[in-house]
């Protein structure tokens, strides 16, 4: 099937998601201002607390769904679905429970189906935004559910 794969492009200016569960809201903090100047050249979305805390304390321009417990993790997700997300750092906290780990297994596997990239430490995001990919567009191939969906429907 020739039509399997669509190519989705990941613009110069990527738009970046920030997610830090509370035990890292710190750490993410620190990272966003030790690396201000690259993400300033970037479009910054993020959780509630998180988005905010980064825009109070380094200055970056962070727009603010709701809270990861409260749904953010979801919006974040369906931004990516929509093509609005293209890449997202989230410092997840392995040592805590999290009331709304469904939602951020969600999110996960939304990141993977859409193959974009994710970072869930800060080694990964220094990798990631120290890519020479950072400063231009980047093709990849992604499945295309349509004709993935119709083929499958073929079987059933």
């Amino acid at each position: 099937m020739a039509d399997k794969y669509v190519d989705f492009v990941i613009g110069k200016q990527k738009n970046i998601a920030l997610i830090a569960h509370d035990g890292k809201k710190a750490e993410m903090i620190d990272w966003c201002d030790e690396h201000k100047e690259i993400l300033a050249q970037h479009f910054l979305c993020g959780t509630g607390t998180t988005a905010r805390m980064i825009t109070e304390r380094t200055g970056l321009p962070v727009k603010g769904y709701n809270s990861g417990p409260l749904g953010g993790d979801q919006q974040i997700g369906a931004k990516v679905v929509e093509g609005v997300i293209d890449f997202i750092i989230f410092f997840s906290d392995p040592l805590a429970a999290q009331p709304h780990d469904p939602d951020v297994k969600a999110l996960l596997r939304i990141a993977q189906v859409y193959d974009i990239p994710m970072a869930n430490n800060r080694a990964t995001a220094d990798f990631l935004i120290h890519s020479s990919l950072m400063n231009q567009e980047y093709t990849h191939k992604v499945l295309n559910f349509r004709a993935h969906i119709a083929e499958r429907a073929k079987t059933l």
